[in-house]
């Protein structure tokens, strides 16, 4: 049996970190890398806050990745951007910033990010972002998130 990998989140209480930059993104090795296959996370109560009035954003965020040699740990990922619910940044900001972080310590295949931004001053903003093409052959599913309509 393998040996357990070094989590420092996992199992133990963990505080929110004080910043995205603060927070500690962990891996752990990927189950199945002979395989090409999608690792979906949905936060659809994302949230930030406008850099210039403080005001709370929200967003639904879903994230599409291959992994390559690693995995991201879930617990670590929930932290990471429950982290964002104090920090001000553009939405577009907040989802590169998500984005970077992840291929950074994951180095994926590839990796898809959509961000569905609530309203901010009546217009909502989606801010997509992908490393590149899929590799041939695997099933990519749909984000299918709706367009904001509002209340009607």
């Amino acid at each position: 049996m393998p040996s357990r990998p070094r989590l420092s989140q996992l199992g133990t209480p963990t505080r929110l970190p004080a910043s995205p930059a603060a927070a500690v993104l962990e891996r752990v090795a990927n189950p199945a890398p002979e395989r090409a296959y999608v690792i979906r996370f949905t936060c659809p109560e994302f949230t930030s806050l406008c850099p210039i009035t403080g005001q709370p954003d929200f967003a639904h965020i879903v994230i599409d990745y291959i992994p390559a040699g690693w995995i991201v740990e879930s617990k670590s990922l929930k932290l990471f951007l429950g982290a964002f619910r104090n920090h001000g940044a553009f939405h577009e900001a907040c989802t590169m910033e998500i984005a970077a972080r992840l291929v950074a310590v994951l180095a994926p295949v590839w990796l898809r990010i959509g961000a569905y931004w609530y309203p901010r001053g009546g217009m909502p903003i989606d801010v997509f972002h992908q490393t590149g093409a899929p590799p041939e052959g695997v099933w990519i599913p749909p984000q299918e998130v709706p367009a904001y309509r509002g209340r009607g």
